[in-house]
């Protein structure tokens, strides 16, 4: 097989590091974008760089933010006594598609997974349950996924929030067991957040 240029195997090996990529699809890609032209390439490149550099992480829930809060911590319309806490930015954006949800949100940026050593410490339970203590929160829906560490985290939240003395829900029906949210569709989602029930 013909060795390909060394820019042209930096940038397949740098695709291939994105989830989802393999080595065929990072391929494709790579080989695309030789193809632009030389002002979508820098466009390209002006996007990922811009999104390094102005966008980090709200102070208070975690979600995506172009300052120190994101637009939903910072919105007056939102009700501020009810919390769902959500894996992922992906997952927020899958309910928010729902416009079912009205509250606000906490987002962990992972699950407990004692196999992968990943503990309550490292994501954001301990904000959580600052925020929760501090607030006035008197609902908090635990959205996370229904698989294996998805479940042993709402567990170990839903124990932890008990005597905080606020409601802990679970989205109930239309969720498939091992789904994650950020692949349902909208329909399905605001049913399992209209119909949620109790921990």
């Amino acid at each position: 097989m013909a060795e390909l240029p060394a820019p042209l195997e930096r940038l397949i090996a740098e695709l291939s590091r994105l989830p989802g990529v393999g080595p065929k699809t990072a391929q494709r890609l790579a080989f695309a974008i030789l193809r632009y032209d030389p002002e979508r390439a820098e466009a390209l490149a002006a996007a990922v760089t811009e999104v390094k550099t102005r966008l980090s992480y709200c102070q208070r829930c975690f979600n995506i933010a172009e300052g120190e809060l994101c637009t939903i911590c910072l919105s007056g319309r939102r009700n501020h006594e009810v919390l769902c806490v959500v894996e992922s930015p992906l997952d927020l954006l899958a309910i928010e598609r729902t416009a079912e949800f009205d509250g606000l949100y906490h987002v962990l940026h992972g699950v407990i997974s004692p196999i992968e050593g990943v503990g309550p410490d490292d994501i954001h339970v301990p904000q959580l349950l600052h925020r929760v203590a501090e607030t006035g929160v008197r609902e908090v829906i635990v959205a996370t996924d229904s698989d294996i560490e998805g479940e042993a985290t709402a567990v170990y939240l839903q124990r932890s929030l008990a005597p905080l003395g606020v409601a802990v829900t679970r989205p109930a029906h239309g969720l498939p067991v091992g789904g994650d949210l950020e692949y349902a569709d909208e329909l399905t989602l605001a049913r399992a957040l209209s119909g949620r029930r109790a921990f």
